[in-house]
């Protein structure tokens, strides 16, 4: 199984809630172009790609957010900083990423930023398919419906994308 004990934890979650779900093992991979490649009956589009931003908010202070975007979509800033009430973001750090995910390795992130106690905001187009599919480690993939992933991750839906 992965490396990253995450992709455990997910499945038993799946398992527990009577979700449908897939997994798939392949060569580690870290870009969404790549896993694409390797995975059977998914497009790209429903590849769920997690990117972790680190937040200032005014009168709050830094925090982590979690972005979950198709994986042919890239994130608009500025729609991002009017979510999220800031004027300040940026990509986390590899080592921020290792320290908020317990180890998990960038390009292996799934996008349950509710297990790693951050928040989580998905783009409104990830759920327009009725399957996703995402890594949980860097080499596992785990596939599952968009309604059970909006249930369990319980994101904040949004238009974040370009």
């Amino acid at each position: 199984m992965s490396e990253h004990p995450i992709a455990s934890k997910i499945t038993d979650l799946l398992t527990k809630n009577g979700c449908w779900f897939e997994t798939f093992e392949h060569e580690p991979v870290r870009t969404s172009e790549e896993a694409a490649k390797i995975r059977p009956n998914y497009t790209l589009q429903q590849g769920a790609k997690a990117i972790i931003l680190r937040v200032k908010v005014s009168g709050v202070g830094k925090k982590f957010v979690m972005l979950v975007m198709p994986g042919d979509q890239k994130f608009d800033s500025s729609k991002v900083k009017t979510l999220l009430h800031s004027n300040d973001i940026r990509f986390a750090t590899e080592e921020e990423v290792n320290n908020v995910t317990d180890g998990v390795k960038p390009g292996g992130v799934p996008p349950f930023g509710n297990l790693f106690s951050i928040e989580v905001v998905c783009d409104e187009k990830l759920m327009d398919h009725e399957k996703i599919i995402f890594n949980a480690g860097r080499n596992y993939s785990i596939g599952m419906t968009s309604a059970d992933y909006k249930n369990l991750a319980e994101p904040r839906i949004a238009d974040i994308s370009a």
